[in-house]
């Protein structure tokens, strides 16, 4: 049979990683919101980004064409 000192070790051990376990599986919850509220930052920085590449593609639109850009040559 085992010895008792043997066996109480290992229920320490054990208790340790029941521990350990249980902190990890918060810290995992944790990092979880974070992922769910980056990815939520995220999409709503590419939705503006959408956004904004709109109105700037609007802008282009109504440039006129053909129309030389002006020359900034100071030396002349």
């Amino acid at each position: 049979m085992a010895d008792p000192k043997q066996i109480d070790l290992i229920a320490e051990r054990v208790e340790r990683l029941l521990l350990r376990h249980e902190e990890l599986q918060r810290t995992n919850a944790l990092l979880m919101e974070q992922v769910a509220s980056l990815k939520a930052e995220r999409d709503s920085i590419k939705s503006r980004l959408n956004a904004a590449r709109s109105r700037i593609d609007a802008l282009l639109d109504r440039l006129p064409v053909g129309i030389e850009p002006p020359s900034h040559k100071d030396s002349e």
